[in-house]
């Protein structure tokens, strides 16, 4: 692998000039290892395997010769599928096409993923469209179902093979592989090698090239880090305190969704922050100029997603706050890495929940470095700082001579009224502040949680004992910060835990990492998932199906379902997922 100061340009890859034109709009200029290694294989079309973490740019390292390859083509069929292993990845890699491609007018992206409304995906699919993105189980649902045919198809991407593999799509996986036609290329991308995906690779990959990016996973000596236990509910209160008594410049705060990205920005204004929201939903001309407003000190802080912020350097970042903690350690490492530049000094504070402790022992463990642990700072901390603060401001009132033409007013109403002048003061200050207390009160919190243990992953057990109506089983007692549910599919009916962690992570939009212990008995399984989950959600969860079983999820102890006995009836929308293979033809 060479250096980076050596690499050469995005214009000497083979890339198309359309696609130049976006990468200088967006202000790419060095494409990273893996891009320069990749792209000029997958512009020639030869079948690649890149073994890549992700945050190493293999997205745009697939997307831009795709692309530059077929976007001009005057196609109306799927010519590039993309299978991706989560909802929220197929979507970032969705939005990385549509971005890339944006001046090539007729080029038709679609997102097939789970969880999602059939219908407009159907309708994209009868107008014709080149490039589809999306996850396995869905994929197959259209394939099923005719509506998505890959007899045209040109290049087939598999995204994150391990993260498939380990959510049970691998069956999935390889009946696509099976349906492409031989000439059809294959871009196989996977954090590590596991032995199935190595055997996929050797069956369906000609010739494959290789390239293996190093994953940086080391954070920079400049920047202190340490972490801050807190509750979900607590989280904007001790963001605030952190916000009172740190001394900072320009902050950037991430979180996990767009919505959320704006919901906290929108909050920080109102407690009087100069703060804005950087996400994918906002244009790319706006969000330049928040950067450039960001650069120059009208904003102090950016509440961003992790795609918003990539490639963001900004000199003044003091500050990096993970107000949800990231769910790898070289996310982590890419976002404290917006600060702490050029030599500078920086601050990176990552908020742990109680269910996010088992990823904050990741953290320390790939990064090879402890995270310090800082208490909230209390309401005294903060009263402190305030009152410094507003004597300070009244100094440099004094020194400017900007309270002179209040003076004899104020004299006069002295004396008229013979005020003390400590209560005119003060009275002024009530004025100023509104009504409102310049000090703040200690609330009751939440318990404080032990420090992480050692991370001993997902735990599955797998139980035979007994029937469903008197199982003898473990009591529904979850784990702080989780919930125990009950799910109407079993041993019985062939479920894995990987079809079950699949189907919650894709239908839910909840992390797989974030799935907890799951147990599989005769007639059920449960399963702990993070508490506080929408009504929504598990209303949908409730008609997912699994091994040919409807979810039929519910809080473990809570009513009974209608029925637990096997349900032989397609769900709406398409056949039931099942955790056996699908039989297709072997590839000519």
């Amino acid at each position: 692998m060479s250096d980076v100061m050596t690499q050469p340009g995005f214009d000497s890859l083979g890339l198309d000039s359309s696609v130049l034109k976006t990468l200088s709009s967006l202000g790419y200029e060095t494409p990273s290892p893996i891009q320069a290694e990749m792209i000029p294989y997958m512009v020639s079309g030869r079948d690649v395997i890149g073994q890549a973490q992700t945050g190493t740019g293999k997205t745009a390292a697939f997307a831009l010769p795709l692309i530059s390859r077929y976007a001009g083509e005057s196609s109306s069929q799927a010519q590039v599928l993309v299978l991706a292993p989560t909802r929220e990845l197929a979507l970032q890699v969705s939005e990385a096409f549509v971005t890339y491609g944006k001046h090539f007018p007729a080029m038709k992206v679609v997102s097939l993923c789970g969880g999602m409304d059939y219908r407009p995906q159907l309708k994209a699919l009868r107008d014709g469209v080149q490039f589809v993105i999306g996850t396995p189980g869905r994929v197959i649902d259209h394939m099923t179902k005719g509506s998505l045919k890959l007899d045209t198809l040109k290049c087939l991407v598999l995204d994150e093979a391990d993260e498939m593999l380990r959510m049970g799509f691998i069956d999935d996986v390889e009946a696509v592989m099976k349906s492409t036609p031989a000439a059809c290329q294959v871009a196989l991308f996977s954090a590590t090698m596991p032995s199935q995906i190595r055997r996929l690779a050797q069956q369906y990959l000609k010739d494959p090239k290789e390239v293996t990016i190093k994953a940086k996973t080391e954070t920079g000596s400049t920047i202190r880090q340490r972490y801050l236990f807190v509750s979900n509910h607590e989280k904007f209160d001790a963001a605030v305190r952190v916000l009172e008594t740190e001394k900072h410049d320009g902050v950037i705060i991430f979180a996990r969704t767009k919505d959320s990205t704006v919901a906290l920005a929108d909050q920080l204004k109102h407690a009087g922050y100069k703060a804005s929201a950087l996400n994918g939903d906002i244009p790319q001309a706006q969000r330049e100029q928040t950067v450039e407003q960001l650069k120059k000190g009208r904003i102090d802080i950016l509440v961003a997603t992790d795609v918003a912020a990539r490639g963001l350097d900004v000199p003044r970042i003091s500050h990096v706050i993970n107000y949800d903690i990231p769910f790898d350690a070289e996310t982590y490492v890419h976002r404290i890495g917006r600060t702490g530049r050029a030599g500078r000094q920086g601050d990176a504070i990552l908020f742990v929940t109680p269910k996010d402790k088992r990823l904050l022992f990741t953290i320390e463990r790939v990064t090879r470095q402890k995270v310090e642990e800082m208490p909230l700072p209390t309401a005294k901390d903060v009263n402190v700082v305030r009152e410094a603060r507003f004597l300070e401001s009244i100094d440099e009132v004094l020194a400017s001579g900007k309270a002179e033409p209040f003076r004899a007013m104020l004299e006069k109403h002295q004396a008229e009224k013979e005020i003390n002048p400590l209560d005119l003061a003060a009275s002024i200050a009530a004025l100023l502040y509104k009504g409102q207390s310049l000090h703040i009160k200690d609330v009751p919190r939440s318990e404080r949680p032990a420090r992480p243990a050692r991370d001993k992953g997902v735990r599955v057990e797998t139980r035979g004992r007994r029937s469903d109506s008197g199982e003898k089983r473990k009591p529904a007692v979850a784990e702080e910060g989780m919930v125990r549910y009950k799910l109407q599919v079993g041993k019985k009916h062939g479920v894995k835990p990987s079809n079950i962690v699949g189907a919650i992570a894709n239908e839910a939009g909840i992390n797989s990492r974030n799935i907890g212990r799951i147990e599989i008995y005769p007639e059920f399984s449960t399963v702990d998932l993070p508490d506080g989950m929408s009504s929504k959600v598990f209303q949908h969860l409730q008609k997912v199906w699994v091994s040919g079983q409807q979810l039929e999820i519910a809080k473990d102890g809570g009513s009974a379902p209608r029925s637990a006995a096997p349900r032989s009836a397609a769900p709406r929308g398409g056949a039931p997922r099942s955790a056996a293979p699908r039989a297709r033809a072997p590839r000519s």
